[in-house]
């Protein structure tokens, strides 16, 4: 593209917060932008025409019939600014010839827990130096974790089918089998991506395989963990505490102010009266540092294309 011809993105189920993320990142590009708050799906689709990049987020529906219309209005790039990429269709992207980006440095988000009860009863915690943690995934956001908990002086266990990381076997980590981490991990925590091999990975049969009264955490993707069947462990107290930042039917829900209307969803309402959950509304990524990272890695995966030279590239 030229100076007088370029690079046209669109982004879908923008906020302010990625207007403004985006335009402080776009110095570096001048990439011509365009923030549309519509999720988007079959018939937002045409807002794209001519657009040579699509930015969706999480919520954003990337299945075949988009694509195709994406395709037709000169869409050539679909740049996830998100790590996960389970709502896009890979195959009909790889057939159409179209190029699909991950954003794939994410930080955490710090907790903020507020409460007007100080006292201490029912707050009893553990030490975590010295308890083994279950890392399941080890790409690049589980490796960070894996090194933390670490610092922690926590013990490593990992599983995950690709390489081990160098990183975390310098660190004393021992990959095995995803029954023997969850028989004796402390903490289980998941950060491998949503697939058909890992879609209900913690099920019933994984939570009973779990070492009693462990704590189960998931900031990946809500598909890895069975809802339902976190009800029954945390009942009987095989599952000891849950932390989750993310929920399989969370589509419609998170991201958006339901204050004023009841809770339609049974099995996250019953997540949330155990004293033992924590729930966050996919908020791990919500930092101004990630933010900024996330808006220069989108671009930068969108202007390495136009370079000729694709980075980041999610294949089917």
């Amino acid at each position: 593209m030229t100076a007088s011809n370029p690079t046209r993105l669109i982004l879908f189920s923008a906020r302010q917060y990625d207007a403004d993320t985006f335009a402080q990142a776009n110095t570096s590009f001048g990439i011509e932008l365009d923030f549309q708050e519509a999720h988007l799906d079959a018939e937002t689709a045409i807002l794209a025409r001519g657009f040579t990049a699509v930015c969706p987020f999480v919520k954003d529906s990337v299945d075949e019939a988009v694509l195709e219309r994406l395709h037709e209005g000169g869409t050539r790039v679909i740049a996830l600014r998100s790590a996960g990429f389970n709502h896009v269709d890979l195959n009909a992207a790889k057939r159409l010839g179209m190029i699909v980006t991950l954003n794939r440095r994410l930080h955490r988000a710090v907790a903020r827990t507020r409460e007007g009860d100080f006292s201490l009863n029912g707050l009893l915690g553990f030490d975590l130096h010295g308890k083994t943690v279950g890392v399941i995934g080890t790409g690049i956001i589980g490796r960070v974790f894996g090194n933390i908990m670490a610092g922690f002086g926590m013990q490593l266990l990992c599983y995950d089918p690709g390489k081990p990381a160098d990183d975390l076997l310098a660190r004393g980590a021992r990959y095995v089998e995803l029954d023997e981490l969850l028989a004796n991990s402390d903490v289980v925590s998941l950060h491998c991506p949503l697939l058909p091999s890992t879609y209900h990975l913690i099920n019933e049969h994984a939570l009973n395989r779990m070492k009693r009264g462990a704590m189960l955490i998931n900031t990946g993707r809500g598909g890895l963990v069975e809802s339902r069947a976190l009800i029954g462990a945390l009942k009987s107290g095989q599952l000891g505490h849950l932390g989750l930042d993310v929920y399989e039917e969370e589509g419609g829900l998170f991201f958006e102010d339901h204050s004023d209307h009841l809770l339609q969803d049974d099995v996250l309402a019953r997540l949330l009266m155990f004293p033992n959950v924590i729930v966050t509304a996919h908020q791990a990524f919500f930092t101004r540092e990630a933010l900024i990272e996330i808006a220069t890695t989108t671009l930068g995966n969108v202007q390495a294309w136009v370079s000729g030279a694709p980075r980041n590239i999610v294949d089917a």
